[in-house]
């Protein structure tokens, strides 16, 4: 019997590169949730997927010789490949590029334009390319970005923006009466870094790139990530052409998982759009920590990522897994290094659970013949191992809804530990030796066998793939492997058989693996792959000037053009180059930069062409090859 639906949502990631084990960590954590609430007896929508739109994204397809769109497949298709890998259980992945999402998110923009929280105007602000965010002068931190550091740019544009100062005490009143947004540390962060200096409207639209959703009336304008990105949460679910199917059915959300420097997006832009289109909120926001490097933040900005493919090539799905859920507080920061991944691996999977297993298996074979069988004898230590064994699992539970899984897996390794100590407890191996005593092995070898069958129902939505390798080792019918089935003692039917079963999580060596490791991190030196080989004849074809910058124009219809007049010699060019972004066109008057003075001419935009000038980039900064030497000078 259903116990209801539940929605829960990952944030829609940037594919500007491949994900990282921030990303992992977030996503892993959802992928648990929505397998215990299946469990226990939910409808899950279980929501992840991909940003598609901005300037960074146009950036790097551009750099990479790529139509937008064709990059991007590539790079969905990794993140979808990934999540396989993970064994990431998510019900619906959308995109923002999307046919339906776009249309839903142009009817949105419409809707409240037409009540009029949208309105246009003017904007003047600091912005970083890589993170796309704006800033004020006093959130820089040296004139920087203060979430990657960079540098950022003065930008001003026409722009049309959304009255999210209106909205300010309702959200106040959200943020501080009930549970929407936790944990509550960041309730206070929200109020006093951001409603509380007063919420100024947000700027949602852009001119400067065309690579996004059309504002419906007026296609200058590309509607911004906050109302577009935003919006997948509902629009995935059919919002607003089906609101009577998945959107009733699963909406509002019973948890958002974002990062904590998304929750000012999250818990104040999010909500407010809500409340404008006259929608519920969702229940809760979770805005968990980082996982830290020594360098600090992971970040792809910063480009200090860990491959979580290459920890799962070494040490398997499932043990990763384990270890983002039990080393880090969710709504904490937590440091990762190599050495705090092996031992963690060693000590609780190997040891605890892996030794556990194969333990057991090895004594019910060596003593019982490969047999479980039940005995109505009684030790003096199964009742304290059945108690914390049939109570762990409504620990787990209460914990999971806090979004505490470290304290969820906590609890189920105090059951795997009691288990071990019933082993010294009880000391098989003696108590074989004595014939007399056949009722009292059976009996525990019996209990052994059920604490394992009910670990292996406990940790089956954080490491599935390990808890199946237990239940076939020890013949469970699907009756016995449900969430609900580890509350009871004593299912096991007599006369099982276990199979044999190879060590769950072999021993590592922490040296010579940290060794290995420590290898992979090590700058390499980037291989540069040169183009085919060249002629001194084929080179000799080119005719390359200097050339002198005496008039600069912008592109009358691409933002993105300037129309250059050059002075080579006594003679006059003019050449339309994709430079507009990276230089005003005034700071290029009288600069002596490099023609290729016999290209063939073509028409850009409507605009001729006369050759190409010639420049360098880097990182996203672009510079022109320059030359302090007479123009209409060869360059040989």
């Amino acid at each position: 019997m259903s116990k209801g639906t539940y929605y829960l949502s990952t944030p829609i990631y940037y594919p500007s590169s491949k994900l990282h084990i921030g990303h992992t960590y977030t996503t892993v954590a959802a992928d648990v949730l929505a397998r215990i609430k299946r469990a226990q007896g939910y409808e899950v929508m279980f929501m992840t997927g991909t940003d598609e739109h901005g300037e960074k994204i146009l950036n790097v397809a551009k750099g990479k010789g790529l139509e937008p769109k064709v990059y991007l497949d590539q790079v969905v298709s990794e993140i979808k490949d990934l999540w396989e890998t993970m064994e990431i259980s998510y019900d619906h992945f959308i995109r923002t590029t999307d046919e339906y999402h776009e249309k839903a998110v142009q009817e949105i923009f419409q809707r409240l334009y037409d009540k009029g929280d949208i309105y246009k105007g003017e904007y003047e602000g600091w912005y970083c390319t890589p993170c796309e965010s704006f800033w004020t002068e006093s959130q820089l931190k040296e004139g920087r970005c203060p979430d990657c550091g960079r540098e950022v740019d003065k930008t001003k544009e026409e722009t049309y923006f959304f009255r999210l100062s209106k909205y300010q005490d309702r959200l106040q009143k959200l943020l501080e009466e009930t549970d929407f947004l936790l944990p509550r540390s960041r309730v206070n962060e929200m109020i006093n870094n951001f409603i509380k200096p007063g919420l100024e409207d947000l700027s949602v639209s852009r001119t400067s790139f065309d690579w996004g959703i059309k504002v419906p009336f007026d296609d200058k304008h590309v509607i911004y990530v906050w109302i577009d990105a935003l919006s997948n949460y509902i629009t995935g679910l059919g919002y607003p052409e089906d609101k009577g199917g998945l959107y009733e059915k699963f909406w509002p959300a019973d948890v958002h998982f974002v990062g904590k420097e998304i929750v000012r997006f999250h818990t104040i832009i999010w909500p407010a759009i809500l409340m404008a289109l006259d929608e519920p909120v969702p229940k809760r926001v979770f805005g968990h920590g980082w996982i830290l490097l020594e360098g600090g933040k992971i970040s792809k900005s910063k480009g200090n990522v860990v491959d979580p493919v290459v920890l799962i090539e070494r040490y398997g799905v499932d043990a990763l897994k384990y270890f983002l859920m039990r080393e880090y507080t969710f709504g904490q920061d937590g440091l990762f290094t190599n050495e705090v991944l092996l031992n963690r691996l060693n000590s609780d999977l190997a040891n605890d659970l892996g030794n556990l297993v194969s333990r057991t298996i090895a004594m019910i074979k060596k003593y019982n013949g490969g047999t479980i069988e039940k005995s109505d004898f009684v030790t003096s230590f199964d009742e304290g191992l059945k108690h914390l064994g049939t109570g762990t699992k409504e620990k787990v539970a209460a914990h999971i809804d806090e979004m505490a899984f470290s304290h969820g897996l906590e609890e189920i390794w105090k059951f795997v530990a009691r288990t071990n100590k019933y082993i010294d407890e009880t000391t098989p191996w003696i108590v074989a030796k004595d014939e007399s005593r056949k009722a009292e092995l059976r009996t525990i070898l019996y209990n052994l066998a059920e604490s394992i069958r009910i670990i292996s129902g406990l940790i089956n939505p954080f490491m599935p793939h390990t808890a199946e390798k237990i239940f076939k080792a020890f013949n469970m019918a699907e009756e016995l492997k449900e969430w609900d089935a580890t509350t009871t003692f004593g299912l096991l039917p007599d006369q099982t058989r276990v199979n044999d079963l190879e060590a769950l999580f072999p021993r590592i060596d922490v040296a010579e693996e940290l060794k290995y490791l420590n290898s992979l991190s090590q700058p390499q030196e980037e291989k540069i792959e040169f183009k085919e080989e060249v002629t001194i004849d084929d080179f000799d074809r080119l005719d390359l000037r200097v050339a002198r910058i005496i008039g600069v124009e912008k592109h009358p219809k691409a933002d993105r053009l300037l129309v250059i007049q050059l002075e080579v010699g006594n003679t006059r060019r003019q050449v339309v180059s994709g430079i507009a972004e990276h230089f005003e066109p005034e700071a290029l008057i009288g600069r002596q930069v490099i023609l290729v003075a016999n290209l063939k001419p073509v028409k850009l935009r409507g605009i001729e062409s006369q050759g190409m000038i010639l420049a360098a980039s880097h990182d996203k900064a672009l510079k022109l090859l320059t030359a302090d030497i007479e123009s209409g000078t060869p360059v040989t």
